[in-house]
C-alpha cells in the first residue's frame, strides 16, 4: 500500500505514466522531413551552400576562438582553465551542431562531420554521473546549480536536446542524443519528482519545443509530458513554490489566460512554439484557443511588414498595440526565426495556409536580412530604417544570431511541405524534389520554379501506390495573400490518380502574378501615416541611398507611380530591382529589404511618404494591419492645398531621430517615449540648437506651437 500510495502521489503532481520507445501520437497535418526534401534551385541552394562552405566554418572559428569548444573541455578536467564569456554560452554550440546536421543530411561532408563529432565528444566527457551539463555551473558556480533558473540552464538544455535530435536524423549517430536524454531524464528528477520538486519555469523558454522534439523521435511520453508541465506551470502561482516573474519571460498569467503577446520577443515565440505542440498532441482546447488569440494579436497589431517583431530595444520585447517604430525597430533575427517556429507549428495545429504565409513573409525578409551574402556578416538587429550607421557584424559577445542563423538556414527544406493522409499541402515554392508518405503510398514531388523573381511554379508527380489502392491523392497548393485576395489559403487544390501507369509523371503549372504593389498601414501605426511600403511577390523592398538622387529621407512617390522591375544578375546576388519616379520626377530604384547594407554605408527606409496620402488623415485600412493601396485611398488635390510641404533642417539631430518628427502633429507620452518618431539634440548639454522649417512658397497656417 505504501508503494502505491507513493506512486499515486508522483503521478498527480507529474501526472505522467513513463512509457519507453513506443510511436509518438500521429498529428492530422505532420511536416515532410527535412532528410527527405532537397533543394536544387537558384535562390535558395546558393545560400545552403554559402552556409555549408562559409557560415558553419565560420561560426565554427568563432566558437574555438571564444572558449566555447574548450569550456565543455575545462568542464571534463580534460585541460585546465577558468570559464569563458557569458553564462548560456554552451546554447551556442549547440545550435551550431544542430545546423551542421541539417548541413550534412543535405550535404554529406566527412571533415565536417567528423569536426562536430569531436565537439560531441567534449560534450560527453563535460555530462556529470547523474546526467546535469552546463559548462558554465560546472565550472563557475558548482554549487549553485538550478538555483538561479534565470540563467538559462535550461535554455541551453533545450538546444542541446534539438541538436541531438538533429544530428540522429541527419547522422544514425546517438552519443549526442545519450547525453540529451540523460540530461531530460535528470531534469525530470529535478523538477517533477515529489520530493525534490522546484516547481519553477526555464527562465528563457526553449525547452518546451525542444522535449517535443525529443518525443517525436523517441516516442517516450514522458518527455511530452515534461513540456507539458513547463507550459502548466508558467504564470500560475498555485502550482509554484517560487514568485511568477511578470510578463518580461510571459510568467504574469497561466497560457491558457494569456490574450496579448507581451515581454521578450524570443521568448514569447520559442514559448508558443512550444505551445502549439502541445496543443496539437493534447487537443487542449483552452489552450489552442489561447494560441489563436496571441496569434491574430501579434499579426494584426504588432509583426512588422518583413515580418519582424519586437519594436522596443528595452527588453527586446514587443511594444503597444501598433507600436511599430521604423528607425528604432529592435526586429531581431532571432525573433522573425521564432515566428516562423511558431507559424509552422501553428500551422501543423490548424492545418490554414494563413501560418504558412508569415512563415514566408519572415523568411525572405525579416530573416534573410540578418544573413550577410558573405556569410559571415550578422545582423542582431533589422530595422526598417536607417540614417547609415547600422550595419552587420562577424559575431557578438551574445552569439545567439548567427548560431541561429546557421542552423536555421539549411533547416528550410522541413518547411516546404505538409500532409494529412491522402493530402499534400505545398507550403514554399522551391525548386526541389521531395520524397512524401501519404496513407496510400509514396509520392515524388518535383518543383521547379524561379521563385522569388517569378510566379511560375511547375509540379511533377510521381507515384507509388500500396497493392490495391485506387482513387486520387489530393495536392493542395498555397495562394499567398499578396496576390490581392483577402486571405491566404490552400483553395488550388488538384486530384491526382493512383491508377495511372507508373512510368507516367503527372504534371501541374500554376502561376502567380507577381505585381509591384504599393502597401498602407493600419491608421494607428503612427510611424506609416502618410507612408507606403513596396512589395513584389513575398518580397518587401526599400530605398537605399547609393541608388537614388533624392535624398531618402525625402522621398515621395508620384500618385500613381509605374513600377519598373528590371532583374540584374551582378547587383547582390541577382536580384530584380523596382524603378519608379519621385514626385518631383526623378527616378527612384527600390531593392529587396534583405539585400540593404551590402554595398557603401547610406540611408535606408522601407517606408516612404506617397502623394496624397497626408499624414493629417490616416487612410481606412478596414482593421488589416497592411492592406494594399487602392485609388480611392488617395485624397484629391483640392484636400491637399492645406498640407504644409516643408524642408526641415536643425543644427543637430541624434542618429536615430528624425527631423520630420518636429511638425508630425504626435505628441510623445514622455521624454523617452520611443514609440513614436522623435527629434532630439540628444546629447548635446548647455548647446544653443536651432530648428528651422523652409516652406519653400509663401503659405497661410492659421497657428503653430512649439
Amino acid at each position: 500500500m505504501r508503494k502505491i500510495f507513493i506512486v499515486v502521489a508522483v503521478l498527480s503532481i507529474f501526472s505522467v505514466t513513463f512509457c519507453f520507445g513506443e510511436e509518438p501520437k500521429k498529428l492530422k497535418f505532420q511536416a515532410v522531413p527535412f532528410t527527405e526534401v532537397k533543394f536544387n534551385d537558384h535562390f535558395w541552394s546558393p545560400r545552403l551552400k554559402t552556409n555549408r562552405e562559409i557560415s558553419i566554418p565560420h561560426n565554427y572559428q568563432w566558437c574555438e576562438n571564444t572558449g566555447r569548444f574548450k569550456n565543455f573541455a575545462k568542464a571534463a578536467k580534460l585541460m585546465n582553465g577558468d570559464f569563458e564569456g557569458i553564462y548560456f554560452n554552451d546554447s551556442d554550440v549547440y545550435k551550431l551542431l544542430e545546423g551542421t546536421a541539417y548541413s550534412l543530411a543535405d550535404h554529406p561532408d566527412s571533415a565536417l562531420e567528423k569536426q562536430a563529432d569531436d565537439v560531441i565528444a567534449w560534450i560527453a566527457a563535460a555530462q556529470l554521473p547523474n546526467g546535469y551539463l552546463n559548462s558554465y555551473f560546472s565550472l563557475r558556480e558548482q554549487d549553485k546549480k538550478w538555483t538561479q533558473i534565470g540563467k538559462h540552464e535550461l535554455y541551453c538544455a533545450g538546444h542541446l536536446i534539438e541538436a541531438a535530435v538533429a544530428y540522429k536524423r541527419a547522422t544514425g549517430k546517438e552519443t549526442l542524443l545519450n547525453v540529451a536524454e540523460k540530461f531530460a531524464d535528470h531534469i525530470i528528477d529535478t523538477f517533477c519528482d515529489q520530493k525534490s520538486s522546484k516547481f519553477e519555469v526555464p527562465g528563457h523558454e526553449e525547452i518546451e519545443l525542444a522535449l517535443i522534439k525529443l518525443y517525436q523521435l523517441t516516442g517516450k511520453e514522458k518527455y511530452l509530458t515534461l513540456s507539458k508541465h513547463f507550459v502548466d506551470i508558467r504564470g500560475d502561482q498555485s502550482k509554484r513554490n517560487d514568485k511568477i516573474s511578470g510578463p518580461y519571460q510571459q510568467d504574469h498569467q497561466p497560457v491558457r489566460e494569456q490574450s496579448e503577446i507581451v515581454g521578450h520577443a524570443v521568448r514569447a515565440v520559442y514559448l508558443y512554439a512550444g505551445v502549439a505542440d502541445n496543443a496539437a498532441y493534447s487537443g487542449d482546447q483552452e489552450l489552442i484557443d489561447a494560441m489563436d488569440r496571441l496569434w491574430n494579436d501579434v499579426v494584426n497589431k504588432k509583426m512588422y511588414i518583413t515580418g519582424g517583431i519586437g519594436a522596443r530595444h528595452e527588453g527586446e520585447a514587443f511594444g503597444n498595440a501598433y507600436e511599430l517604430p521604423n528607425r528604432t525597430a529592435y526586429c531581431e533575427t532571432c525573433a522573425a526565426i521564432g515566428l516562423v517556429f511558431w507559424a509552422h507549428r501553428m500551422n501543423l495545429l490548424h492545418g490554414h495556409a494563413k501560418y504558412a504565409d508569415v512563415v514566408e513573409r519572415a523568411i525572405y525578409n525579416g530573416v534573410l536580412s540578418g544573413i550577410g551574402l558573405d556569410g559571415k556578416s550578422f545582423f542582431y538587429v533589422n530595422p526598417l530604417e536607417s540614417t547609415g550607421n547600422h550595419h552587420r557584424q562577424p559575431f557578438f559577445d551574445c552569439a545567439c544570431c548567427p548560431t541561429n542563423v546557421v542552423r536555421f538556414v539549411p533547416s528550410l527544406p522541413g518547411y516546404q511541405y505538409t500532409v494529412s493522409d491522402n493530402t499534400i499541402y505545398v507550403n514554399q515554392f522551391v525548386s526541389g524534389k521531395a520524397t512524401v508518405q501519404l496513407l496510400d503510398g509514396e509520392v515524388t514531388i518535383t518543383q521547379e520554379t524561379n521563385y522569388p523573381w517569378n510566379g511560375v511554379v511547375k509540379f511533377f508527380f510521381d507515384r507509388k501506390s500500396k497493392p490495391g489502392v485506387t482513387g486520387t491523392f489530393d495536392v493542395k497548393i498555397r495562394q499567398p495573400q499578396w496576390l490581392g485576395t483577402n486571405k491566404a489559403d490552400y483553395s488550388i487544390t488538384y486530384h491526382i490518380s493512383w491508377n495511372k501507369p507508373h512510368d507516367l509523371t503527372e504534371t501541374i503549372t500554376h502561376t502567380f502574378p507577381m505585381q509591384t504593389k504599393r502597401i498602407v498601414a493600419h491608421p494607428q501605426v503612427i510611424a506609416d501615416q502618410g507612408r507606403v511600403a513596396i512589395q513584389r511577390g513575398p518580397l518587401v523592398y526599400c530605398f537605399e541611398q547609393i541608388d537614388n538622387e533624392v535624398p531618402v529621407q525625402k522621398i515621395m512617390l508620384t500618385r500613381n507611380p509605374e513600377f519598373k522591375e528590371e532583374f540584374r544578375k551582378d547587383l547582390l546576388g541577382g536580384v530584380v530591382i523596382l524603378k519608379c519616379k519621385n514626385a518631383d520626377g526623378r527616378e527612384l530604384i527600390a531593392i529587396p529589404y534583405y539585400a540593404w547594407d551590402h554595398r557603401q554605408p547610406g540611408a535606408m527606409a522601407v517606408w516612404v511618404r506617397q502623394q496624397g496620402l497626408p499624414k493629417s488623415k490616416p487612410v481606412e485600412t478596414k482593421n488589416a494591419l497592411y492592406t494594399e493601396l487602392r485609388p480611392e485611398m488617395l485624397r484629391p488635390d483640392s484636400e491637399l492645398e492645406n498640407e504644409v510641404e516643408t524642408e526641415i533642417s536643425a543644427s543637430f539631430c541624434f542618429p536615430n531621430d528624425s527631423t520630420d518628427a518636429a511638425i508630425d502633429g504626435v505628441e510623445p507620452k514622455n521624454s523617452i517615449d520611443h514609440s513614436i518618431p522623435r527629434l532630439t539634440f540628444w546629447n548635446h548639454k548647455g548647446t544653443t540648437e536651432w530648428l528651422e522649417l523652409d516652406f519653400g512658397t509663401t503659405k497661410k497656417i492659421s497657428q503653430s506651437s512649439g
